[in-house]
């Protein structure tokens, strides 16, 4: 995966997320839009065969969009250890 990104100001970033697909990227929504700071996550991808998302990332506080990023991607990053954790002990 990699990020390109479009456009960054104090409250607002946009970027592109080579390599990824819907299922990446709705998880990354869900997770940022349960930040009080974050006034809208959303992503587009333009056409089915380009496939690249674009995210808008806005904030409503002072909180800069980079920082709630990374807060998201850190969870999500914990969810997934606790899930493989739980499916090894499944088996």
């Amino acid at each position: 995966m990699e990020i390109k990104v479009i456009e960054q100001s104090k409250r607002k970033l946009v970027f592109e997320l080579v390599g990824t697909d819907h299922t990446f990227c709705n998880a990354l929504k869900e997770e940022l839009n349960k930040n009080d700071s974050v006034k809208v996550a959303t992503y587009t991808i333009a056409h089915p065969l380009v496939r690249v998302p674009k995210f808008i990332v806005e904030t409503k506080t002072d909180k800069e969009p980079v920082e709630v990023l990374k807060a998201a991607a850190k969870k999500l990053g914990k969810i997934n250890e606790e899930f493989v954790s739980l499916f090894k002990k499944a088996k």
